[in-house]
């Protein structure tokens, strides 16, 4: 790898070391001058303060206003607390599809990343404290997103103008991770946290802990560890769909007459699998580290992280149907894949990260600076035997300048700055190696005029190039984003608003530089180098109620689309695989969320609370049919009642068939989930011991996302029942 970017990397980090260091310091002294007794302070500043208002259940929260607290009245959610450790996973995108409007890739339990009304990919955002997980997730659907699950504190969900402070290419919205290892606050003695569970689906274990410790009055040192091992997912039933069954039968009678008797007959017992997920397990292990400064007058942090997975990549058995195979490329592929054996991903980061901030006065409450590098390695085996590398580096680092709240005038303006760099290797080398450079700056503004009326507005430039000298390829983008949003809140817990959004996008490599076969989506992909930037106008209308009694949250959404940049099916093939060009279209995408709650009856040591929410995304190509890979309407209950220390729920969870699909591709049945958890505290709600307890899919049922390209032999967890214990100090 060049040498470049851990150098510029190394510049960046110590300028700004030396910079806020310099003004932390001077501002400690002269505090210490002025006869002041230095506190210590927790410096959570509102881009992390935990939302307050809005529907809560257990810690799964649907906010009218974004943790951010900038007055924006925009459908965005969180997870966090108890509700954050059940929903444990090894990947972010299954934690989060039980929150409204949002869905996951699921490719594998090993790789699944959030969709967001219908988006995904490089129109989602994942981010680790705002700043992105520098991995190769949005590369492709198999590639997992580094992330780890039992080091986070909260996770939000973006819609609306605040994603335009993490990027425009947001489109989709963004996910936003706060971790713990740069600590935020001067603890008073020596903390920990260690967390352990087991799950039956597939014979998980995982443990984590961390140790957070003073150091003196203004230092404080942080340390986590966390191991995570999953074997083969079992499953309600059939590992492969009907369809998909019915061409591996279809495809058996074909060998059977050419004489291929001992063929056809594995090709008919693979099809008839049941109940175990064939290479699908998991392991995971994490370290980090981190101290900070913190004092009244600001603070400053960094943090390292090591992350080291390995999972399993469940594949489709080769049938030939509908792909233009004759009997003997099948053979000799089917030869092929047996001779190599499962595909497993290996998969390490290393990343550090930075933090600062700078308490100002006047004009100004605060300068924040953040920063991260990353090194990534991810190796593709068939067997034991290499096959395709990916080798990655990534900077990014962002400046907010934090206004200070002038007569209900608040806001912050940044600047912003991503490089990137992908070399891939090896027989699936699907695009040439590359590098990506863009600065960003944005502002965010919010303008409350009295009587409950706030008025946002939020504006974006990004100067984008991709360049790759292996394929003779340099391009810029002049990219431009805005929104404008208006709200109004009684004070009787009702609250209403609309947000209308315009944004830019410049393609991302692969939509460009894509030549030649991708496994993961059983396809041949063709980029296209003149592609422009993909434009969107979209309009969100809220509509929220909120009391301590009842509790109703309504979101419309719709998205117009010129240039949206989707691979198409052109009706040729290239090496027995279906051709798909991306290409620029019209499309819109349209929806609603809704959830809300109900408490039905309180007494003193507790309540009992019903609840509801449903979500739907319908989106169409212009002229061409629907955008593949979208969610059904998906629609859910659940009652929760508490009885001093001990929380018990029940949810039933209903979603519908889905068959507007794109291409090669096969509706997916509807499918009921039922639900059961329990918390318990035993030494008080405040205590440092919880205990939880839950079934999922308590009936063995067999559902397909339709949001995966392996829906058709990836099926989803069957019952899984997960102990998970938590322990603080």
């Amino acid at each position: 790898m060049s040498n470049r970017p851990s150098r510029i990397a190394l510049l960046a980090c110590a300028g700004v070391l030396t910079t806020i260091s310099s003004a932390a310091l001077s501002s400690h002294a002269h505090a210490q001058d002025a006869g002041s007794t230095p506190r210590p302070v927790d410096v959570t500043d509102a881009a992390h303060a935990r939302p307050h208002d809005g529907d809560k259940s257990g810690d799964i929260v649907v906010v009218g206003h974004p943790p951010t607290d900038y007055g924006l009245l925009a459908a965005t959610a969180s997870i966090a607390g108890d509700a954050l450790v059940a929903q444990t996973r090894g990947q972010i995108g299954e934690i989060l599809n039980t929150l409204p409007g949002v869905s996951s890739t699921s490719f594998s339990p090993g790789a699944s990343r959030p969709v967001l009304r219908g988006f995904s990919g490089d129109r989602v955002s994942v981010l680790t404290d705002g700043i992105g997980s520098l991995d190769a997730s949005n590369v492709s659907v198999d590639h997992a997103v580094v992330f780890d699950p039992l080091t986070v504190d909260h996770i939000d969900v973006f819609h609306g103008p605040s994603v335009l402070l993490y990027g425009g290419n947001a489109i989709g919205g963004a996910v936003n991770a706060i971790d713990k290892r740069i600590p935020r606050q001067v603890p008073d003695r020596i903390t920990a946290t260690g967390i352990g569970s087991y799950a039956t689906a597939a014979d998980e274990r995982a443990l984590s802990g961390a140790i957070e410790a003073p150091l003196g009055d203004r230092f404080v040192a942080h340390v986590d560890a966390s191991w995570r091992k999953a074997d083969d997912l079992r499953i309600g039933g059939n590992v492969y769909s009907s369809a998909l069954r019915g061409d591996m039968l279809h495809a058996a009678e074909h060998l059977r007459e050419d004489g291929e008797e001992a063929e056809a007959v594995e090709l008919e017992t693979q099809a008839g699998a049941r109940k175990r997920l064939a290479n699908s397990a998991a392991r995971t292990k994490t370290i980090g580290a981190g101290i900070a400064f913190i004092d009244a007058g600001g603070s400053l942090g960094i943090s390292y992280q090591h992350y080291d997975t390995k999972y399993g990549v469940p594949s489709r058995p080769e049938t030939g149907h509908g792909h233009g195979h004759d009997h003997e490329e099948e053979e000799e592929e089917e030869g092929h894949a047996h001779e190599h054996g499962d595909v497993t991903i290996g998969l390490k980061q290393d990343r550090f990260d930075l933090r600062g901030e700078l308490k100002l006065s006047g004009l100004f409450e605060s300068v924040q600076v953040r920063g991260a590098y990353a090194d990534y390695e991810h190796t593709e085996f068939e067997g034991d035997e290499v096959g395709t590398v990916f080798e990655g580096e990534g900077l990014e680092t962002r400046l907010d300048l934090v206004q200070a709240n002038n007569g209900g005038w608040r806001g912050r303006s940044g600047v912003q700055y991503l490089w990137r760099s992908l070399t891939v290797t090896g027989p699936e080398a699907v695009v040439p190696d590359y590098e990506i450079d863009r600065i960003g700056f944005f502002t965010l503004q919010s303008l409350d005029i009295g009587s409950g009326i706030t008025f946002d507005a939020s504006g974006r430039y990004d100067s984008s190039s991709i360049r790759s000298r292996g394929a003779g390829f340099d391009k810029g983008f002049d990219l431009w984003s805005g929104a404008f949003g208006a709200s109004w809140k009684s004070g009787a817990g009702f609250s209403v608003g609309a947000n209308f959004i315009h944004g830019e996008r410049a393609p991302s490599p692969e939509e460009l530089l894509s030549d030649g076969i991708h496994i993961a989506t059983q396809s041949y992909e063709l980029g296209d180098a003149t592609l422009g930037k993909e434009k969107s106008n979209g309009f969100e209308a809220y509509l929220r109620y909120n009391t301590p009694v009842f509790d109703f949250a309504l979101t419309g959404y719709l998205t117009d689309f010129d240039n949206y940049i989707a691979p198409l099916a052109t009706g040729a093939e290239q090496e027995g695989q279906p051709v798909y060009q991306y290409t620029g279209v019209e499309a819109r995408f349209k929806g609603f969320e809704a959830s809300g709650s109900v408490r039905a009856a309180a007494w003193d040591s507790g309540e009992l609370r019903f609840d509801a929410a449903a979500d739907y995304t319908h989106a169409q190509i212009k002229g061409y049919g629907p955008v593949p890979r979208i969610p059904p309407l998906r629609v859910r209950g659940g009652s929760a009642v508490t009885l001093g220390e001990v929380r018990v729920r029940g949810e039933v969870e209903w979603n519908a068939r889905q068959d507007r699909v794109g291409d090669y591709e096969n509706p997916t049945d509807a499918f009921t989930l039922v639900n059961l958890s329990a918390d318990w505290h035993p030494l008080g709600d405040a205590g440092p011991v919880t205990l939880m307890l839950s079934a999922n899919n308590l009936f063995d049922v067999i559902g397909r996302r339709s949001t995966s390209f392996t829906s058709d032999f990836v099926p989803i967890a069957g019952r899984d029942v997960r102990l998970t214990a938590k322990f603080t100090y």
